[in-house]
């Protein structure tokens, strides 16, 4: 098994989503590749955590939503890597 557990703990992050600060607690891979999949779209991660959070509605939590949305990205691009 090949999985870093000593970054399981979650940290929080400092996001301006519309003007209004806000915080979102994630673990330091899934932050990463958000970072990563906001600079390959060329959008700052503000403008990406604003369009996540209003797409998710009201029973999804923004952290939860950026967790679901960084699987989604690279699972598709695993996908594509098999085809």
């Amino acid at each position: 098994m090949d999985v870093d557990f000593s970054a399981a703990r979650p940290r929080k992050r400092s996001l301006t989503l519309r003007g209004h600060r806000t915080s979102v607690s994630l673990e330091d891979p899934y932050w990463r590749e958000f970072v990563k999949i906001a600079a390959a779209d060329g959008k700052a991660i503000n403008a990406l955590a604003a369009e996540i959070d209003a797409a998710r509605g009201v029973e999804c939590g923004l952290a939860s939503a950026i967790r679901l949305f960084v699987f989604q990205r690279m699972a598709r691009g695993q996908a594509a890597g098999r085809r």
